[in-house]
């Protein structure tokens, strides 16, 4: 696998995914803060300075860059408007193995946006990082989620329980490999 040193967009019909940028950082936290949307969430911080932070961090890392996650935001290519975000990164451990995450904001949902953008993000990283294996996690309760993975050619893998300060959760990994065949 390897890293990007040339990325500058990713473009599909409708969106236009690009580094995330410090002044998407409100944007990104009113809808990472909505209850729903957290509850199936894994980021410690929602709040604007740390959703910031968390951006500036990543900034420094290319995508396909063993270390972290590098984020996406997502944009209406017609407006410009921010409806979400996405993320990718290398499995530790794991060569040729790239986690994927994605949150689409709830004003934006039920419109395609997340598998479009997804999806993209699935074939860039096969295409253009050399990834083997492209690898989901969802709560298993997050029905929007997992037909996402699965409109994008994911399949189910395995069905774990974690547990946190929470209680004890289900959750699901979904992958695609470069060789399945999509529907």
């Amino acid at each position: 696998m390897r890293a990007d040193t040339a990325f500058d967009r990713i473009e599909t019909d409708r969106l236009i995914l690009r580094r995330s940028r410090p002044e998407d950082a409100e944007t990104i936290s009113s809808y990472r803060s909505d209850p729903e949307v957290h509850r199936m969430q894994g980021w410690e911080r929602t709040d604007p300075d740390g959703v910031r932070a968390d951006i500036e961090e990543m900034s420094a890392r290319l995508p396909g860059e063993p270390g972290g996650w590098v984020q996406f935001s997502v944009r209406e290519r017609d407006t410009d408007r921010l409806v979400g975000d996405v993320g990718i990164s290398p499995a530790d451990g794991e060569p040729g193995v790239v986690k994927v995450g994605y949150t689409i904001s709830p004003s934006s949902q039920r419109r395609g946006y997340a598998t479009e953008a997804v999806g993209a993000l699935v074939d860039y990283a096969f295409d253009t990082l050399g990834a083997d294996v492209v690898r989901a996690y969802a709560s298993a309760d997050n029905a929007p989620s997992i037909r996402v993975a699965e409109h994008v050619g994911m399949r189910l893998m395995e069905r774990f329980t974690g547990h946190d300060e929470d209680g004890e959760w289900t959750g699901v990994r979904y992958e695609r490999r470069r060789d399945d065949p999509v529907a």
